[in-house]
This record gives C-alpha cells, structure tokens and sequence, in this order.
C-alpha cells in the first residue's frame, strides 16, 4: 500500500475553500457529479463520464467532519478504496493551506500515479473556479 500527501496553497479564505470541498453543486463545477454532505457516515457518489478503463463512479462514506479544518471520507472503486482526507489551516495572509492525506492506494500499476494526477488536477480546476489561476 502507498499513502499520497500533497499541499496546496490558496488566497481564498478558509471557509471558501471548505464549501468548494462539501458543497455538492460547488463541487459539481469543479469535480464531479455528487450526492455529497459533510455528515458522518453519509454514503455518497461521485459520477464522471465513463471510459474503457473505469464505469465513472467512485462510491464514499463521510468518516469525519470537523468544519472548517478537517474532511476524512472513505472513496473509491471495486478494491481500490481509499482514505481521503483534507486539512484545512488559515494562513497568515488571509489564504487557506490545503493539506492531503490519501492513504490505502494499492501497489498496482498506476493507482498511485493515477491518485496523483486526478488530485492535482482536480485542485487546479478548483483554484480554476476560485479565480486563483
């Protein structure tokens, strides 16, 4: 197994940030198509278009909510189930650092790679949404 840890940095403000990461519309705009609450043990889905290598949906359960400085949930497809969780911590200007933690991601080819990718991505389409890019 192989744990992914990476930082990011924003100018908005930290409340900003955690409703681009709990609201189910905001994150329809920058991410997917969700049922997502902020509400422990609330099952969820993400749903993206399909392709040849995955049916789009990522199934998740909301493991902790600590609003506006912690977000853990369980996310993922088949056996690649992962613990996702954010950390979020008001900078000193005003800004919000980002934290992830994604742990559990196998050792098959790709997952860590593929885990990496999508979440840098993903946050460049949000700071995209914010106006930080």
């Amino acid at each position: 197994m192989k744990d992914l840890s990476l930082d990011f940095q924003f100018t908005s403000s930290i409340n900003k940030v955690w409703e681009s990461l709990t609201d189910s519309e905001v994150l329809a705009k920058w991410m997917w198509k969700n049922d997502f609450k902020p509400v422990v043990g609330h099952v969820f889905q993400f749903r993206a278009e399909p392709n040849e290598w995955w049916d789009g949906i990522l199934n998740g359960e909301v493991l902790e909510v600590d609003e506006p400085h912690k977000l853990s949930y369980k996310l993922g497809t088949g056996s690649e189930i992962h613990t996702v969780t954010w950390t979020f911590t008001k900078s000193e200007d005003g800004g919000t650092h980002l934290h992830l933690d994604q742990t559990g991601i196998s050792d098959n080819p790709g997952a860590f790679e593929g885990a990496k990718y999508g979440q840098t991505e993903s946050i460049g389409k949000l700071k995209k949404l914010l106006g930080e890019l």
